[in-house]
């Protein structure tokens, strides 16, 4: 099974004073005992790191890309996804959706991914499965 994961999710599994935390440590070992291939992109990786950078320092950076980093499968974002994601952040003309959610959102459609591992509902608003 393959399974897109968001930024909401690596925020969740890292802080335990998340609210997120219990059900996304939960649904991570779930994941990985599944031998699901866990995908993300290039966007979300930027957007994470500096999250987790700004609030919680370096350390956090330094957990990420030892012990998440490496189970990942990563897409790397080009010049048409980009565009792509780009094009309907301003179709949709909307506080709160992101470039990186679109691009997200294009990326899924080109793997035909259709479970995001995410605590954002823009996914669903999109029509893909949301784990947990």
């Amino acid at each position: 099974m393959k399974v897109f994961i968001d930024t909401s999710t690596f925020i969740a599994l890292l802080n335990a004073d998340d609210r997120f935390h219990l059900p996304a440590k939960q649904s991570w070992q779930e994941i990985l005992s599944q031998d699901s291939l866990l995908i993300t992109n290039n966007y979300v990786l930027v957007e994470t790191l500096a999250i987790l950078q700004n609030r919680f320092g370096i350390e956090a950076v330094q957990l990420f890309h030892k012990d998440v980093l490496p189970v990942l499968d990563i897409f790397w974002i080009d010049e048409l996804t980009h565009a792509k994601g780009e094009s309907a952040m301003l179709a949709a003309s909307r506080r709160g959706l992101s470039l990186v959610d679109c691009v997200s959102f294009e990326t899924m459609r080109a793997g035909g991914i259709t479970r995001a591992f995410t605590f954002d509902r823009h996914f669903s608003e999109q029509g893909f499965q949301l784990i947990p």
